[in-house]
């Protein structure tokens, strides 16, 4: 018994569902056959007791007429027989015969027994029907009671046994099919995790389209669903949570300040970012409005009205930017660029408000740096000429108010270009900035001083009285120029030209006055420099002349109407041919032939020499090489280089590529260099220089003597030759200082390991001194006057200097 119980226990507790199963199938079966098994044994005692009943009614229909007819005989004997045979009968226990004037009773009354009677009359049928008495018949029950008993025990124990059997199978069928299943769904349940989710579910049953379909089946494959959901949505977790990740370093690890605020403006989050920008901590600024930030400025009229308008924007517009002055935690301050953005839920409202911030002082002093640039001179801190126009405007409108006059002064430092390449730049620098310095000390507090690039400068002469108070101010200039500048531990006398114009006497509009005075400046450049003049209407057409010349300049290349001449460079001893200088002239239809000293000026300050002389050293190039085919020998061709195009950043690279076009030999050429260039002692002139050298290409110095004759700088650079200016040369027979000069250069530049060249040699005498002084070469109209192309090609093929 214990171990069934035990049994019994772990059943109920393994399966409670079967068990519960169990007591129910019991529970209602014991009652279904209680009911079924109590119908039946009723039914059966009914029977049984109908049966009793039909026997005492066969009593009556048998006995009855036999009784009366005993007793109408008066047959004692045969009465009582026949009633001892009823009484035999089964069940039969009593009967009672009653008559008129006697009673017959036979058997025994069981007591406490149920008993069924039955009465009948005995009459005699005659004439007429005689009474002749009534006899009840009792039967007794105990017997159908009894078997009545032996039923229900049977029936019971028999629906039991059936009913618990069944159920038992019930529940082992139920189980095999149903409970163990339900089981092994709990089992995977209870195990099922995020690591075990790509696991499925599989029951211990075959795998058949019947099983698949039933209820089990379609619960593990709706189970199964689940699971793939599950590790899709895992999956999906795991990437959104990735990007989340992600999304949060992004915002963590922004280069601009984030803040996250709420509907109310407070602050839920602030990045890294945030707190390197202002200093404060996150913990410290969580649930504050922004603009508290700054106790300072929070209560100000300002910071709530800058608020209150980045609020309503952001509600109407959807963004604000902006650039506020904030307040880092130890009270400094800094510009900074604010975005704002609301922050939107799935369903669209505002949620929140993003702040986007990223420090902009850096660029705020580059703006305001730029905006002096755009305004004032770098070098001198002088307004530059976008000011001085907008000034200019200024004065001339308060003058037309006033009915004043206003003068305008061009100033043009001279021989500035002379200083700049032969001091160099810097020295250059260094004299604007003290050319400034004086000029400005020359003026009174209204006026003003410009520099308009390079070293022209402009001087604003607001609400003069009369026009000739312009020329005490420029007397004032000039005089302050008077004394010498140090530049580089150098004595320099450096002058200005003054062009004044007059408002309203000479013009009424800012850009004709400017161009007045400019007029006007020139005017004073060919009085002899250090002079100041007045403009008057005949400078216009001067002015005029200039632009036409720059403008036909401009077009000159492609008019083709540039030209060169070529005049032979020759051996001083031999005088035969030994190369060719290539010189430039311009045949204008309107102008005629320019020559070089007129345009060449022009096209270094506007910056088109630089395509000219591209195109002069392609040409000449070019020529050298068909001279070859003319000549049958090399001649070497020699270009001058303006200091401006040598000091390309290109021109190496243009020459090399030229070289290569032409197939000239680069030893072939000589690049013909002016003197004050070697005194821009600057590293791209040294370095160009060398490259131009390793190349192959010869460099020669050209007009040696004109200048600041620099001469340790010969040693520093790889020139080859040294060319001697034609006014040392011209004056070598008459003037015993220049024949002096002539042999010195010639013995420096040989003791240098330089060749010479004579430039201007006219007169056969002047070969002669060349040649007892040992000067290389000779060049010169005595030998050739500079000839066009073909015109030189004709000299190659008669002339007998060339040499084949």
């Amino acid at each position: 018994m214990p171990t069934l119980s035990n049994r019994f226990q772990r059943f109920r507790q393994a399966s409670p569902l079967s068990f519960r199963l169990l007591a129910w199938i019991l529970l209602f079966s014991s009652a279904f056959s209680l009911i079924a098994s109590a119908i039946q044994i009723y039914s059966d005692y009914r029977e049984d007791l109908n049966q009793i009943e039909r026997h005492l009614e066969v009593v009556e229909s048998g006995y009855a007429s036999s009784l009366s007819k005993s007793l109408w005989s008066l047959d004692s004997a045969l009465l009582r027989t026949q009633m001892e045979g009823i009484l035999s009968l089964p069940d039969i226990v009593h009967l009672r015969l009653r008559q008129p004037d006697s009673e017959l009773v036979l058997g025994d009354m069981p007591r406490n027994a149920k008993t069924r009677s039955h009465s009948f009359k005995l009459t005699h049928e005659g004439d007429q029907s005689i009474k002749l008495g009534e006899l009840t018949v009792t039967a007794d029950l105990s017997r159908l009671h009894l078997e009545l008993k032996r039923k229900v025990g049977v029936i019971l124990a028999t629906q039991f046994l059936k009913t618990f059997f069944v159920s038992i199978l019930i529940i082992w069928i139920f189980r095999h099919f149903v409970t163990r299943h339900l089981s092994d769904m709990a089992d995977y349940a209870r195990k099922l995790s995020l690591s075990t989710a790509s696991e499925p579910l599989q029951l211990q049953r075959a795998d058949t389209p019947t099983n698949r379909m039933d209820e089990l089946g379609q619960v593990t494959d709706a189970i199964n669903q689940m699971r793939e959901r599950l590790h899709e949505d895992v999956k999906r977790q795991e990437r959104d949570a990735a990007e989340i990740r992600k999304f949060s370093k992004v915002i963590e690890q922004s280069p601009s300040s984030v803040l996250i605020c709420d509907r109310q403006w407070r602050i839920e989050f602030a990045n890294h970012k945030f707190m390197q920008l202002t200093g404060y901590k996150p913990e410290s600024i969580r649930g504050r409005h922004p603009g508290s930030l700054d106790p300072s400025a929070f209560n100000s009229r300002e910071n709530q009205q800058l608020w209150q308008s980045i609020r309503l924007q952001v509600q109407r517009v959807g963004v604000w930017q902006g650039e506020v002055n904030s307040t880092r935690k130890n009270g400094e301050r800094f510009w900074e660029q604010l975005i704002v953005t609301p922050i939107k839920d799935n369903e669209g409202n505002t949620s929140g408000f993003l702040i986007l911030g990223e420090d902009i002082s850096i660029r705020k002093r580059y703006e305001q740096q730029l905006l002096r640039q755009a305004n004032y001179d770098v070098l001198t801190g002088l307004p530059n000429r976008m000011l001085a126009l907008d000034r200019l405007k200024l004065a001339l409108a308060q003058a037309q108010r006033e009915r004043s006059m206003v003068g305008v002064m061009f100033l043009d430092l001279d021989n500035f270009k002379h200083i700049n390449d032969t001091l160099g730049h810097d020295a250059g620098d260094s004299l604007l900035v003290e050319a400034a310095r004086r000029i400005s000390s020359c003026l009174r507090g209204t006026s003003t001083v410009a520099r308009l690039g390079g070293d022209e400068f402009l001087v604003i002469l607001p609400g003069l009285p009369e026009k000739e108070s312009a020329d005490q101010v420029a007397e004032r200039i000039l005089q302050t120029f008077t004394p010498p500048y140090v530049l580089n531990g150098q004595e320099v006398f450096v002058t200005t030209s003054i062009g004044i114009a007059t408002f309203p006497d000479d013009s009424k509009n800012c850009g004709t006055l400017l161009q007045h005075a400019d007029a006007a400046m020139y005017q004073a450049k060919h009085k002899g420099k250090s002079a100041f003049a007045h403009f008057t209407p005949e400078m216009t057409e001067v002015s005029q002349d200039r632009l036409q010349m720059e403008s036909r300049l401009r077009r000159a290349l492609e008019l083709r109407e540039l030209e060169l001449n070529f005049q032979p460079i020759v051996h001083t001893k031999s005088g035969h041919l030994c190369a060719v200088e290539a010189l430039l002239r311009w045949r204008n239809p309107a102008m005629g032939m320019v020559m070089p000293d007129r345009f060449i000026p022009l096209a270094e300050e506007t910056g088109l020499i630089i395509p000219i002389g591209e195109w002069v050293l392609e040409n000449a190039c070019r020529a050298a090489v068909r001279w070859k085919q003319i000549s049958g020998q090399d001649i070497a061709i020699s270009v001058n280089v303006s200091p401006r195009q040598f000091r390309d950043p290109s021109f190496p690279e243009v020459v090399m590529r030229i070289l290569a076009e032409c197939g000239l030999a680069p030893e072939l050429l000589e690049l013909e260099i002016t003197e004050r260039l070697l005194l821009d002692n600057s590293i791209e002139t040294a370095e160009i220089l060398r490259e131009l050298d390793r190349a192959g290409v010869r460099l020669s110095v050209d007009d040696f003597g004109t200048g600041y004759s620099a001469l340790s700088y010969l040693k520093s650079y790889p020139f080859d030759t040294l060319k001697i200016d034609k006014s040392f040369v011209q004056d070598v027979m008459k003037e015993p200082e220049d024949a002096s000069l002539v042999k010195a250069i010639i013995n420096m530049a040989h003791s240098l390991g330089l060749r010479v060249i004579a430039e201007g040699v006219e007169e056969e005498a002047q070969t002669h001194f060349l040649r007892q002084e040992g000067c290389d070469f000779s060049q010169g109209f005595f030998y050739s006057h500079p000839l066009p192309k073909q015109d030189f090609e004709e000299w190659l093929r008669t002339n007998e200097r060339v040499q084949a």
